[in-house]
């Protein structure tokens, strides 16, 4: 019997669809990414953006097209099935099952043929490890308890559940000795993480101390999505002094004036966010950063929308997430009044996007000469006698070498050109 995953949106996603992968292949399914071939489909659906919904709506028309070609079980699952359960039974019928976020792990056993149990709270899986990666992501939350107004996630993914510190430890000493060289741990809100071991309370800081110990082939250790409200001095002297966390940290932002900040219920002001980015600069030696930012939230003026784009220059981030306010049916933001057209929101978004590409190109050809750490991805497919490299600000390389390399191999590299978003050199001798 084989089975193809088809995943959508977060990175969480990402991981739960490589989870399920795992779980099938040990039950002896064989993995294709031929349609024609495929017995079983899952498509782990994402929820967060009207177009990404759409988007599933087309992939299910082109499976109801295979279904009648040959015999196929359809699965429908992630935060769109969790938000459209009832939906989706009624518009598509040809889908086989309509699977929730909590019984994600419920999957492989249906395929095989036991019916699906109920569950009533979220389940971590026991490893999201990929054969052969050596870029994991490590799911240490689910859920979230903040309620931003523009957001759809507390609604389909549930309430904050952090996985028991034991089987973090687990994971990770797993993935080191499959040579995978670096993780990223995973949560909607990540810094608000909170769980007992060992007859005592740990919180996030704890936690990124407590695994160094199990790091020996893994090199960088990264995190997504923090919340600056949860962003605490201890955290700060953690990332500073580990020199396996990445510095390289995601601060999402998604406005610089304090009015838009409150009606987003992102419990932080401006004057509060940039205190923040300020201490992380002068605490943490090297620090990068990048963020999530939106544009045109209901009533945002053109005044409120400069302080967003003063905002992006006072934190000086080498990328950023940037995207306009899509309201998502069910959340609060949705109903507010004063709704701008889509023309602005599109104005507005292109020049924020203008103005951070200018910004981060000053920021990374400021940075040359230098040499960095990196983790070979690959040979590059626009000239076979060079390789492609991620370094630990998430920064990417293409670099000649006398040596031959493998994905996954550590390298130094003296950087001395940038080319578009992409630093060039050799590997230093």
């Amino acid at each position: 019997m084989k089975f193809l995953i088809e995943s959508y949106g977060c990175q969480l996603n990402m991981a739960e669809s490589a989870a399920l992968e795992m779980m099938l292949l040990g039950r002896g399914l064989e993995k294709t990414e031929n349609p024609a071939e495929a017995d079983a489909v899952i498509i782990n659906t994402c929820s967060v953006r009207k177009s990404a919904e759409n988007r599933i709506w087309g992939r299910l028309g082109f499976f109801h097209a295979e279904k009648k070609k040959h015999s196929l079980l359809l699965i429908v699952t992630g935060c769109m099935a969790e938000r459209m359960k009832e939906e989706l039974k009624e518009e598509a019928p040809f889908i086989d099952a309509v699977i929730g976020t909590n019984e994600k792990a419920e999957i492989p056993d249906f395929i095989i043929g036991s019916p699906l149990e109920k569950m009533e709270s979220y389940r971590f899986l026991s490893s999201y490890y990929r054969e052969g990666e050596f870029s994991s992501y490590v799911p240490i939350m689910n859920g979230c308890n903040n309620f931003c107004s523009y957001c759809i996630v507390p609604y389909v993914r549930g309430r904050e559940v952090s996985r028991p510190v034991d089987e973090i430890i687990k994971e990770i000493a797993f993935l080191d000795s499959k040579g995978v060289r670096e993780i990223t741990l995973l949560g909607q809100n990540v810094n608000s993480y909170s769980a007992e071991y060992e007859g005592r309370h740990v919180d996030f800081p704890s936690l990124l101390e407590i695994i160094t110990p199990y790091l020996d082939n893994i090199i960088f250790v990264r995190f997504e999505s923090p919340h600056p409200k949860d962003f605490s001095d201890h955290l700060i002297s953690v990332i500073a002094s580990n020199e396996r966390v990445a510095k390289h940290i995601h601060l999402p932002m998604q406005a610089g004036s304090t009015r838009i900040l409150q009606l987003m219920n992102r419990k932080t002001t401006r004057e509060g966010f940039l205190a923040l980015v300020q201490k992380m600069k002068q605490e943490i030696p090297g620090l990068t950063l990048s963020t999530d930012v939106m544009t045109g939230f209901p009533t945002e003026t053109e005044k409120e929308y400069e302080e967003t784009l003063s905002m992006m220059e006072e934190m000086g981030c080498t990328e950023a997430f940037m995207y306009y306010f899509n309201p998502r049916e069910g959340t609060r933001a949705a109903a507010m009044e004063g709704q701008l057209d889509e023309s602005v929101k599109v104005g507005r978004l292109e020049r924020l996007i203008e103005e951070q590409i200018a910004r981060q190109s000053r920021i990374k050809k400021a940075m040359l000469p230098f040499t960095a750490r990196a983790i070979v991805t690959g040979v590059s497919r626009d000239d076979s006698n060079r390789y492609l490299a991620r370094g630990e600000h998430n920064d990417y390389f293409s670099f000649a070498s006398e040596r031959e390399h493998s994905a996954g191999d550590v390298v130094i590299i003296d950087a001395d050109e940038l080319k578009g978003n992409t630093f060039r050199g050799n590997e230093h001798v």
